[in-house]
């Protein structure tokens, strides 16, 4: 399996990167990641404002997946998140976030991480789940900083983008060029504060072309459902567009009109918020797996 240390790191997702490797389609390949402020505070001693904000959210790779062109899907399988660190690291400060206009002064936060739990702010303890912030291809037009989301993935902050699920993204250069960072030890819907628990780690996944299939992208596939997931400038276009592509997408696979899809999902389907702090605000729609098989529908 090829592994690519976190020395390789790119600012955005761009089809101008030149990948660090080129892998076959249906290969493993382990990432290493920095944490989102590229490992730059070791300590609530650092200083907020000698922080170097054009080194935020880098992404390990690209990766170059042969034969993956315009117009292929690309599946990218996440079988394993290894946190590589015993803290987490947050920040707040005023403007960031939602809330921001409300502080007087930045703060940063490290977060002990042990025996499963985080150990925050009160004395409250919390799971751990890692997650995935920031994970794309390289878009077809211009370059996309990694701090934002857009259609080619990049920074969803989508807390379902964790180990076992499937992560559907769209070819749109030759190779894909594919990269991930941005790891949290756990994140809550919203990121409000415009962060989740922040943590270097490495992450292994499994890159597969898949060609002739069509999907509105990016979707996930977990054991419990399946999700689109959109992002736009406001929060109310996100939200439209996420339930835009799970309508048709049922209708498209299953025996279902467009007018009954919609109705079934305003029964059975969940529309959620993933994040509303970065450039791009982004929503996913979740559809039951128990109703997706009552359809006949799959993505596996």
């Amino acid at each position: 399996m090829e592994k690519i240390p976190r020395t390789h790191v790119v600012y955005a997702m761009s089809r101008d990167n030149a990948p660090v490797i080129s892998i076959a389609s249906g290969s493993d390949v382990c990432f290493e990641t920095c944490d989102c402020f590229e490992d730059q505070i070791a300590s609530e001693q650092a200083t907020f404002t000698e922080l170097d904000w054009s080194r935020i959210n880098p992404a390990t790779g690209p990766v170059y997946v042969q034969d993956a062109e315009p117009g292929d899907i690309l599946r990218v399988a996440i079988k394993r998140i290894t946190p590589r660190s015993n803290q987490a690291v947050m920040v707040t400060a005023p403007g960031l976030g939602v809330i921001g206009d409300q502080l007087q002064q930045p703060q940063i936060r490290t977060i002990p991480l042990e025996e499963g739990y985080a150990l925050l702010p009160g004395g409250v303890r919390w799971p751990l789940k890692p997650m995935i912030g920031v994970i794309g291809v390289a878009p077809a037009g211009e370059a996309v900083p990694c701090g934002t989301p857009d259609a080619h993935g990049g920074n969803m902050d989508c807390k379902i983008i964790t180990e076992g699920c499937t992560l559907w993204l769209p070819v749109n250069v030759p190779g894909a060029l594919f990269a991930l960072g941005d790891l949290h030890a756990a994140m809550g819907d919203g990121e409000v504060s415009v962060c989740g628990l922040e943590i270097p780690g490495e992450v292994v996944v499994n890159l597969t072309v898949v060609k002739e299939c069509t999907l509105p992208t990016p979707m996930i596939s977990t054991q419990e459902a399946l999700y689109t997931v959109a992002s736009a400038k406001t929060l109310d276009d996100a939200a439209k567009l996420a339930t835009h592509n799970m309508a048709h997408f049922v209708a498209d696979h299953s025996q279902l009109s467009l007018a009954d899809a919609i109705n079934v999902l305003s029964i059975t389907g969940d529309l959620q918020i993933c994040q509303v702090v970065d450039p791009l605000k982004t929503c996913r729609f979740s559809l039951p797996r128990s109703v997706a098989t009552q359809l006949n529908i799959s993505l596996d």
